[in-house]
């Protein structure tokens, strides 16, 4: 299949994320004034879209608490330049045991909460996107099953279309993308639709070119799409996407360096992109632009 290189591209910075990297560089932000602030210099550096986990300012520990949303979201919004706000909605699906001779009950370290609760921070905040993990999969880190049953998938969207939120996919293997055709077939996920192919996250799809061909193949032509790929990948992966006809993810919620030994900031990450995109003779779009793209509306919260 030939190749339709993206010619307006448009960046995401994912900014903090919920993995366990608060002490693995002093560059991850931690308290809300922190991830608003790194989110504030991704904008500047060029990212239109800013993608927003929390966590507990003290620890650096992943949060749900809607209060520390509601304080990230305004203070990007009386922000002095514009950008385009996604939340995450993944957290609250965290199953854990307690070794495999203990699988008839979770462990207590387990963070398992209803479809509302685990949307109930985008319904006060109202951004204008925010994601859905489209499966349940196995992952690496801490060894612990992210559960989304089909369900709880169609509940968690309904609710964010009710709340006039735009759903990014996040599709962290080919299967997660079938799924995600049968929501938007149902009409819980409505158009314009936008998915975000996650590479080389244990254990879904890898990183290789010919598994991302496979998710692009994947995706419909209607479809926006961007991509990313975790640690040293993150750059190749954005001229990657591009060639491919996609937009582009970076930021510390996926890599912490700028180089090998060279610890990045969210800003600088951004900055390393569009230096990427811009040399492939394609150019970065703004905030205004995706929001026409993907028919947004920017609104204050609850």
């Amino acid at each position: 299949m030939p190749l339709t290189m993206n010619r307006e591209v448009f960046i995401t910075c994912a900014v903090t994320g919920s993995g366990g990297t608060q002490d693995a560089s002093p560059h991850v932000p931690r308290s809300p004034q922190a991830i608003a602030e790194s989110a504030i210099d991704a904008a500047k550096a060029g990212a239109a879209v800013v993608h927003c986990h929390v966590r507990d300012p003290e620890t650096g520990a992943p949060s749900r608490d809607p209060a520390l949303y509601r304080e990230v979201t305004e203070r990007i919004r009386d922000a002095d330049i514009d950008v385009v706000l996604n939340l995450t909605a993944g957290m609250g699906g965290d199953m854990m045991f307690d070794g495999t001779e203990a699988m008839n009950r979770m462990s207590q370290r387990s963070d398992m909460a209803g479809a509302a609760e685990r949307v109930q921070h985008v319904v006060d905040c109202r951004p204008e996107i925010c994601t859905l993990d489209c499966g349940t999969m196995n992952f690496a880190e801490a060894d612990y099953v992210m559960v989304n049953t089909p369900g709880m998938l169609r509940d968690m969207a309904q609710r964010m279309t009710d709340a006039g939120v735009r759903i990014e996919i996040e599709a962290l293997d080919t299967g997660h993308l079938w799924f995600a055709k049968k929501l938007v077939e149902e009409g819980i996920i409505p158009a314009p639709v936008l998915v975000q192919l996650c590479m080389g996250v244990p254990w879904g799809a890898p990183d290789d070119l010919d598994t991302l061909m496979a998710m692009v193949n994947n995706v419909p032509a209607d479809w926006h799409w961007s991509a990313f790929a975790l640690g040293r990948h993150e750059m190749p992966y954005v001229a990657a996407s591009v060639l491919a006809g996609g937009n582009v993810r970076v930021g510390l919620e996926d890599n912490l360096y700028l180089e090998k030994g060279v610890l990045a900031t969210n800003a600088q990450l951004v900055e390393r992109a569009v230096t990427i995109i811009e040399s492939m003779g394609a150019k970065v779009i703004g905030p205004e632009a995706v929001r026409k793209r993907l028919q947004l509306d920017k609104r204050a919260p609850l």
